[in-house]
Order: structure tokens, then C-alpha cells, then sequence
């Protein structure tokens, strides 16, 4: 096979995997369904990021600059079509934003013909990632993700490492405004802005941290209001969804994408963490808030929401699903991103009404052995008298 026999054989592969239509699969839970195949990999990325086409460059039409992974995405609709920021990784480990951009938010997936160019504050990240996108009512679109830099205290130690919130606003996702990273009194790592003001007050979910990994002191999902979001700063933080022993969020916890507005409360998603002999394990779980105060927790099933299954459990980081985007359409649906081992990235659908279901009616977590049982059992009789 020839050059050009070999590159039309590679375009017409792409075209097939990015043409791919995407089927529910035929089994469920009740309250979302989730899609046979990924909807972004690394092979959904533009050839042309990966291969120089000059055949006299590239006889042997090898991969030039590969791509590792597509996760972790911010999700957005406008006018229309549905708007993916991704993480992609590439194999040197630098994740950056990209925008993928679909007809249904289902499938046929397509990247924009560059990846985002994001503005550097003054002291340049060697790294970002996880952007939560937040429709703000001050007619903004603000993209909150992690910045990593080198930690300088251990100057010796190359794994050492700082996160920060970074912060950054745009009208149409092309064009973006770097602000200046959040002040708190800790490190920071997924922080989502919420969508309205909160007393004249831009508001965020924060997840105050100690180190780079590990949490430390940091109880859980925090809260904090600021004055200016170009400068932001938040000099009082008050956890809202604290971490419990032997739960899903035993070790950690974070806030996902940014709330969903209800009749009956706002929608949260968020991601917890426990610890196994097999290493950590990410699952998401929800919870609600009140309408007239997103401080307070009115409901909270017990246990995870969605966890990885079958393939969705192998990756490059085993035993992991994360979400920090979600699209309410305009009929009730609700299109939940989530990612898989950090390696791919998936829909599952729902509606706000199954949602907000699942939340107020779901039993809580009775944080024992013996609440779980008697849990089970008045669901047992329950049923029992339905008969």
C-alpha cells in the first residue's frame, strides 16, 4: 500500500468512528440509560493534530504528536448545538481544552479545528484541566478548572504539586479572558461557579484541600461568596456536603458541573471517593439544595449515583467515573458527561423529573450496618402490603 493509499485508508477509519451512531443499551436502572459506545476517545482527535500529511516529511505516515486520553468535560448548549470543553491529554501528559461539538449531544462528535488557546495569568501553569462551565446570569460564560504548577517549596521533588482554581470567561468559547486564579485559604481543585448571584455576591462550591491529593483538614464541599470575580477571593469558607466514614465520599468529595435550576431545588452532581485495597474508587453521587438557599441540603440518596461498569472500569487510571458536565435540554432531558478510568468520555440521559425523583425519594445513607437493613426491610413490608 502506498502513501496515499494509506492516508485515504486512515481518513476514511476516522470518518467511520466520528459517523458512528450511538444506541441506549437495552438494560438500565430506571433513572438513566446509559450508551453503548464512548462518545469522545482519543481516536476522535483531528488527524491533523496527530500527523504531518507532507509525505516527504513523514514517508512512513507515523503519528507525529499522539493523543492519550479525552475526559473530564465541561458542557454547554448554544443555538442549538451541544458544546463539549474536553480534557485531552496527550502522550507528554499536557492536558488542554478542546471544544467537540454535536447535533443531538449524543453522537456524531466532531472537535473544532483547533483546540483552545488559553490565556496564561503570570505565573504560567505547566497544567490544566477539568474546566465546570457556568452560564452566569451576568451574561457571561465562565470556565472554572484546575491549574497545576510545580510545588517550588519542594524544589528537589518533581512530583510535587500546587492546584489551583483558574478562572476564565468567554461569549462563544473561542475567544477567552483569563482572570486571575481564586484566593482561598487553601489549595483548591474542583470549584464550580454557581449559576446566579447569591446577595449581589458571585458564589462558588469549593473543595478546600491541604496538598495537591490528599484533602487533609478539608472536610467536603465548601461554599464561599466574593465581590469581584476578576479578582476573586473568598475569605470564608462553610462546608455544605461534609465527607462520612465508611460512605463513597469517605476521602474525598467534589462538586461536579454546576447546579441545575428545579421547581423543586437545585440539581447537584458531584463525585466521592473511597479508599480500597485495590487503591482509590471514583463514583459520582447527587444531592439537592434548597431553592431559596443552596447552602442547605433538603435531600441526599444514599450511595453512588453511577460507578464505572464493565469496560468503563479499565483505563489508565483504574476503577474511576467523573463528571463536570451536564446539558438540561429543552424537554426535560437531561444529558450527563461523564468520564471512565481517565481515559474516555460517556453519555448517560435522564430527566429533570427522574432526577429530582430519585433525590427526594431515595433513602438516605444511614451510615450503619444495622440503619442499612432496616432500610431494606421497611421496603420488604412495603412491598408486601402492595401485593
Amino acid at each position: 500500500m502506498n502513501y496515499e493509499q494509506k492516508l485515504a485508508a486512515l481518513r476514511e477509519r476516522h470518518e467511520q468512528l466520528l459517523n458512528r451512531e450511538n444506541t441506549p443499551l437495552g438494560y438500565g436502572n430506571g433513572i438513566y440509560e446509559k450508551y453503548k459506545y464512548p462518545i469522545l476517545t482519543a481516536e476522535h482527535t483531528p488527524l491533523e493534530w496527530r500527523y504531518d500529511f507532507s509525505e516527504k516529511d513523514n514517508p512512513y505516515l507515523m503519528q507525529r504528536i499522539m493523543m492519550n486520553a479525552v475526559l473530564n468535560a465541561g458542557a454547554i448548549k448554544i443555538d442549538g448545538r451541544y458544546l463539549l470543553v474536553c480534557r485531552v491529554e496527550g502522550a507528554d501528559r499536557k492536558s488542554f481544552f478542546a471544544v467537540a461539538e454535536s447535533p443531538n449531544g449524543i453522537d456524531h462528535f466532531r472537535f473544532w479545528d483547533e483546540p483552545v488557546t488559553m490565556p496564561e495569568t503570570l505565573i504560567p501553569a505547566t497544567n490544566v484541566y477539568d474546566m465546570r462551565l457556568t452560564q452566569h446570569e451576568d451574561g457571561w460564560i465562565y470556565g472554572v478548572f484546575c491549574a497545576e504548577r510545580h510545588d517550588e517549596l519542594h524544589p528537589k521533588d518533581l512530583s510535587a504539586a500546587t492546584a489551583s482554581a483558574a478562572i476564565a470567561r468567554t461569549k462563544d468559547l473561542k475567544t477567552w479572558e483569563r482572570l486571575h486564579d481564586l484566593k482561598s485559604g487553601s489549595q483548591q481543585r474542583n470549584v464550580v461557579l454557581h449559576p446566579e448571584f447569591v446577595d449581589g455576591k458571585y458564589a462558588f462550591y469549593t473543595r478546600p484541600q491541604d496538598g495537591f491529593i490528599d484533602t487533609g483538614s478539608g472536610g467536603g464541599i465548601g461554599w464561599g461568596l466574593c465581590e469581584d470575580i476578576t479578582h476573586a477571593e473568598i475569605d470564608e469558607e462553610v462546608i455544605i456536603n461534609p465527607r462520612h466514614y465508611h460512605t463513597v465520599m469517605e476521602v474525598k468529595n467534589g462538586e461536579g458541573p454546576a447546579p441545575i435550576k428545579t421547581p423543586k431545588g437545585w440539581l447537584h452532581l458531584a463525585h466521592g471517593v473511597r479508599n480500597t485495597a485495590d487503591g482509590l474508587r471514583y463514583v459520582l453521587y447527587m444531592y439537592m439544595t434548597a431553592l431559596d438557599d443552596p447552602t442547605k441540603v433538603i435531600a441526599q440518596p444514599g450511595g453512588y449515583f453511577l460507578a464505572p461498569e464493565g469496560d468503563e472500569y479499565v483505563g489508565d487510571v483504574m476503577n474511576v467515573a467523573f463528571s463536570n458536565g451536564w446539558i438540561k435540554d429543552d424537554d426535560g432531558h437531561v444529558l450527563i458527561y461523564y468520564a471512565t478510568a481517565d481515559t474516555r468520555l460517556h453519555v448517560a440521559v435522564s430527566s429533570i423529573d427522574r432526577l429530582v425523583d430519585y433525590c427526594l425519594h431515595t433513602p438516605a445513607d444511614g451510615l450503619t450496618t444495622s440503619a442499612s437493613v432496616e432500610t431494606i426491610k421497611r421496603l420488604i413490608n412495603k412491598n408486601r402490603l402492595s401485593v
